[in-house]
């Protein structure tokens, strides 16, 4: 992607003269590609024909650049509205007070109504810190034709999703494609059998440090994970492939599911129309909650923003149900806002109707987490697919690093 023009420095000078500025909102962005980037131009020019009394200053940039310098504007003179992510990314700027509560626009605007699968990645302290504005789905994609070709059902549970990869084991088919050289697809895995077997506030609590590695519950985890690592279901040699790496298993019928995010969807060949299918990560204990992973990309006021009335304004227009519609539209991705439109997609459609119906998301094992947690588990994740006989001394190490990071 090319930089932005806008350098950090400039910005930074720009943000804090134009804060100085009574009416004038200044957004640092993150959303420079084509379609956000057009998408966002055309939610500033409407907020400003609503709000003809406020000048907007946009700012742009690329998303590396964005993440190192955000955590300068914050600390120093931050801008009025910044862009970035829910979970543990927006944690750790709430507990060192650089992010405004925003819980009074979710209570005016009702956002806990109309977003809440949404509503726990955004709340600490049973408090809301930012608006969310798209977000996408994960879950099991698969070859559909495959399926029909083996008389194989979508599976519900987890026994049929065991037996549907046995059956296509025993076909010469591996069941599942996955790519984890760069470790954050095993993560994934570790995610789901987490939340089916002992729930989302486990697993969120799990997440805060709050819970061993080497409890009993997370052993039970790699225990439903070991039915699929032990009879050789996942791809072989996988920790050799990226993620994109491990696709073309899947379109060459060598392989016939991945566990992924949405953002595999256009990558599907041309060919394959019609012949890929979608569907939610089977149940394991049905008297458990059913949560699912829904990366959320957010907006924040910080808190030592110059122009709070005009950025609440700005929220409150972005919360709106047609503006979440306006800006999925581009981003071919999910509004949070239940009563919003996502685009009429076939992956997206069964997205938004698996997520409206679940107890709650999850944000992703390295959002979710502290980053030398994340950093630490992704590795020992990645070894126990490659080698589960070493669970025990993995667990031990884990809670180690559990320990040394959040004391």
């Amino acid at each position: 992607m090319k930089k932005i023009q806008s350098l950090i420095a400039g910005t930074v000078l720009a943000t804090m003269m134009a804060s100085a500025q009574a009416g004038t909102l200044v957004i640092n962005s993150d959303q420079a590609d084509p379609a956000p980037k057009k998408a966002f131009e055309e939610i500033v020019t409407k907020f400003k024909a609503e709000n003809p009394d406020v000048e907007v200053k946009y700012n742009l940039y690329d998303k590396e650049g964005y993440k190192t310098a955000i955590r300068n504007w914050l600390a120093t003179s931050p801008p009025d509205l910044v862009f970035w992510y829910a979970g543990n990314r927006m944690k750790t700027f709430v507990e060192r007070g650089l992010l405004e509560d925003v819980s009074d626009i979710w209570d005016e605007e009702k956002l806990h109504d109309v977003m809440p699968t949404a509503k726990p990645a955004m709340t600490i302290d049973d408090k809301q810190w930012g608006v969310p504005y798209t977000y996408y789905q994960w879950g099991i994609y698969y070859r559909k034709d495959i399926f029909e070709q083996y008389g194989i059902a979508e599976p519900k549970t987890w026994d049929e999703f065991l037996a549907a990869s046995a059956t296509l084991k025993a076909n010469d088919i591996a069941p599942v494609s996955i790519g984890t050289k760069y470790l954050w697809t095993a993560a994934g895995w570790f995610d789901y059998i987490n939340m089916r077997t002992n729930g989302l506030q486990f697993h969120i609590d799990l997440m805060d440090g709050k819970i061993p590695y080497t409890d009993d519950r997370v052993r039970k985890t790699f225990e439903h994970w070991k039915q699929m690592v032990e009879p050789g279901y996942y791809l072989e040699n996988h920790s050799s492939y990226s993620w994109q790496e491990a696709q073309p298993f899947m379109y060459n019928g060598k392989a016939a599911m991945y566990l992924i995010g949405n953002f595999i969807t256009p990558n599907f060949p041309a060919e394959l129309d019609g012949k890929m299918g979608f569907f939610q990560f089977p149940i394991i204990d049905p008297s458990v909650g059913v949560a699912e992973d829904a990366p959320l990309d957010t907006m924040h006021i910080p808190s030592k923003a110059t122009n709070k009335e005009d950025a609440r304004k700005f929220l409150k227009f972005m919360a709106r149900a047609e503006n979440q519609t306006l800006v999925n539209k581009a981003l071919l991705q999910i509004p949070p806002h239940k009563e919003a439109t996502a685009p009429d997609n076939y992956f997206l459609n069964k997205g938004m109707e698996m997520l409206n119906k679940v107890d709650g998301t999850a944000q992703f094992y390295d959002r979710d987490t502290n980053p030398n947690m994340a950093k630490e588990g992704m590795k020992g994740f990645q070894e126990f697919m490659v080698k589960p006989e070493r669970l025990d001394a993995i667990l031990k190490r884990l809670e180690k690093v559990r320990k040394r990071t959040f004391k």
